[in-house]
């Protein structure tokens, strides 16, 4: 029971890592790429992440990584990206002094 609730604890800490980090890098890095135009991104994005944490998650040391890890890093990832390119479509902010 409690080995459950640390797994699917650790996968939606995974996801939201996953959503955050790919959400700002896709907001200010690429913001000037013509990638964050195409819409299928983030199904590549979101399927590249699930496939490396599957991998991840096939070694036997990392005890709480596993499938759900792997679909909620996937689903973050993607999500982040794709609300990263519509962040990247807006003006920057302006500095302030």
């Amino acid at each position: 029971m409690i080995f459950g609730l640390i797994t699917w604890g650790v996968a939606a800490a995974i996801g939201v890592v996953g959503h955050t980090k790919a959400r700002a890098f896709v907001g200010k890095k690429l913001r000037f790429t013509k990638v964050v135009e195409k819409p299928a991104i983030s199904v590549a994005a979101g399927l590249g992440a699930t496939t490396v944490v599957a991998i991840v998650a096939s070694v036997p040391i990392i005890p709480f990584v596993g499938a759900a890890a792997a679909i909620a890093a996937g689903i973050g990832v993607g999500t982040g990206v794709a609300l990263g390119s519509k962040d990247a479509k807006k003006p920057p902010p302006l500095l302030e002094d």
